[in-house]
């Protein structure tokens, strides 16, 4: 059994794949070729917004964004806790901090009142300038972007969706990579909707933002590439990237998010009074990027851990420590009383294998083995 089965996928659509691909091959346009300007377009339509800006990576995207607005030394940017080191990196490469924000341990997002406290925190103290929230779609489903957006309206702040779990995933009639000022996602082969390499892109309805980022991306060029007007980096997806996402966003959009959600229905059923299954708040529409159960402790969870591996059922814990503890992040003192929630979460989460090609007989498995292991503690 595969963790996620990126092998099965491409069996599945290996024609459509190898087609794209070949034609990035015949025609050599390796870079910034038709292929990602029709990428673009698709995408834009697809979240409902004007504007879609492909880059090298998710993580260039976050950064891309902060540059975008200026953000630096002396700024706070709001993050949550329990997620991937790169939500925070991306604010520490602009010089700006990150003030790390506890999440809700039900659905794994940020928790909006504990936002709230931080940053009236930070205005309290004094010593950073509040700007910018960092909000994630943790494990595929959207944060509770109503709430977020009444803090970033009350405060000024600017709000950077970051989607890279979260594609696909929707609420109150929006997709995810719609709720922030710039949104972002990432590409990477585990995520939902995956590359064959690296891949991110950004998204915003603003033209200024627009043209900021595309120059942003290839080296601050102004209306040639080798006029440059400002700093900037080198981030563009390959064409090729570009092809094989083409190739799986048809199946991914009318049959791979179906699927995810119609397992995730399969396990929740299955686990109930096993383990404590995830919650998707009501009208939210999870992309199932994970699916992570919580056990008791620490112990109880190496311990399954240990007898699924045994059954050759893979698992994986995301994350095993908050991003606060990080000793990238030692600098900064930080009291662990302030981040309970995820601290629980990174001694109890687990993540079971979750792909649309997953059969059901293999949920079933997975589900008995979880039950086995239950009965003989």
């Amino acid at each position: 059994m595969e963790f996620r089965d990126l092998k099965k996928q491409y069996r599945v659509l290996r024609s459509e794949i190898d087609q794209r691909i070949q034609e990035v091959l015949s025609n050599t346009a390796f870079i910034q070729g038709s292929h990602v300007t029709e990428l673009e377009a698709l995408l834009a339509d697809y979240t409902g917004m004007k504007h879609c800006i492909t880059c090298g990576n998710g993580t260039d995207a976050l950064q891309l964004a902060l540059m975008a607005w200026g953000i630096g030394e002396g700024d706070a940017v709001y993050v949550p806790d329990f997620t991937f080191f790169a939500s925070a990196e991306a604010i520490a490469m602009v010089g700006a901090t990150p003030v790390f924000v506890d999440v809700r341990k039900e659905t794994f997002n940020i928790d909006v009142d504990q936002l709230g406290r931080a940053i009236r925190k930070t205005l309290k103290d004094g010593t950073l300038n509040p700007r910018a929230v960092v909000a994630v779609d943790l494990f595929g489903q959207p944060a509770e972007y109503d709430g977020i957006r009444e803090l970033t309206n009350q405060y000024g702040l600017l709000l950077l969706e970051d989607g890279a779990q979260g594609f696909g995933g929707a609420a109150g009639g929006r997709r995810c990579c719609s709720f922030g000022d710039i949104s972002t996602t990432s590409f990477f082969p585990a995520k939902p909707l995956g590359c064959y390499g690296d891949g991110g892109a950004l998204f915003t309805d603003c033209d200024e933002w627009n043209e900021l980022l595309r120059s942003l991306k290839v080296h601050g060029k102004g209306d040639s590439k080798y006029k440059n007007v400002r700093i900037g980096m080198n981030s563009r997806l390959d064409t090729i990237q570009a092809a094989v996402l083409l190739a799986k966003f048809r199946h991914f959009a009318e049959a791979e998010l179906k699927s995810v959600n119609l397992i995730a229905d399969l396990y929740t059923a299955g686990l109930a009074g096993l383990v404590r299954t995830p919650v998707v708040k009501q009208g939210y529409y999870s992309s199932w990027a994970q699916y992570t159960v919580r056990l008791k402790d620490a112990q109880e969870r190496e311990g399954l851990q240990k007898y699924l591996k045994k059954q050759n059922i893979p698992s994986m814990i995301y994350y095993p420590e908050p991003v606060h503890s990080q000793k990238a992040f030692a600098v900064v003192r930080y009291d662990d009383r302030d981040f309970a929630s995820t601290i629980e979460l990174c001694h109890t989460v687990l993540s079971l294998p979750m792909h649309p090609y997953l059969e059901e007989w293999e949920v079933e498995e997975v589900i008995a083995k979880i039950r086995e292991y239950n009965e003989q503690k």
